[in-house]
């Protein structure tokens, strides 16, 4: 298997665990745009390092950016029918079923505080666990759903490329293109939800992503922040 390759100011490094080894490494003071990765035989994971300018709560889009990048990769590579959405805590879903997630975590939880760094991670299954699928089908694994010649490191190149355009387009027009392209790929508004012990029917998200629901005895908004893991 080749080693991927980056557009520039983004640099690779193998970790087997890259959520974990990229928080680590940004802690320490690493540059931006580092992308840790590990190429298992049934698993693509990666993560990449952001160094925010804006407060977290701005900064906080970089994961349904993230999700969006990914669509755009893996539209481009793999069969026109495949369907890929992205539900709001992170999931990804191909062809209806949960293939992957992204996850996100940050220096501080303070929405109003500027991050000395950012996270996001990708998992994806490649392959399933077991070759007796029938008992889980709500979960799939991408060579399973018709992409069985998507390469795994081109995949992981271009899930970085279109973060990137993602990014250098949100810098210039803002977040409204953005919150288009995501609520065309969200998975259940309308349906009902439950995050910990908060639920409700889905209606949408706010202008910072966050989630809205709307229950019997009122209406939530949860931050984005409330997916920030704890590393």
């Amino acid at each position: 298997m080749s080693e991927p390759s980056f557009p520039p100011l983004f640099s690779g490094q193998a970790d087997p665990d890259p959520f974990n080894a990229s928080c680590a490494k940004a802690d320490k003071g690493c540059d931006a745009g580092l992308v840790v990765y590990d190429l298992g035989a049934d698993r693509l994971r990666a993560a990449i390092v952001f160094a925010p300018d804006v407060t977290l709560g701005e900064a906080m889009v970089m994961l349904p950016l993230c999700g969006v990048g990914f669509q755009n990769a893996l539209g481009a590579l793999s069969p026109p029918e495949t369907a890929v959405h992205l539900e709001w805590a992170g999931n990804i879903r191909i062809n209806g079923a949960v293939c992957g997630a992204l996850d996100i975590a940050s220096d501080t939880t303070n929405a109003d505080e500027v991050p000395n760094w950012l996270v996001v991670g990708l998992e994806l299954r490649l392959w399933p666990e077991s070759e007796e699928t029938g008992g889980t089908p709500d979960q799939t694994a991408l060579y399973a759903e018709g992409c069985a010649d998507v390469d795994a490191v081109a995949l992981l190149e271009a899930w970085v490329r279109h973060t990137l355009v993602g990014i250098n387009a949100w810098t210039d027009t803002g977040v409204a293109t953005l919150h288009k392209q995501w609520e065309g790929l969200a998975h259940g508004i309308g349906e009902p939800l439950t995050l910990g012990d908060k639920s409700g029917t889905f209606l949408g998200i706010d202008e910072r992503f966050g989630i809205l629901l709307r229950n019997e005895a009122t209406s939530l908004m949860i931050p984005l922040t409330y997916l920030l893991k704890d590393v």
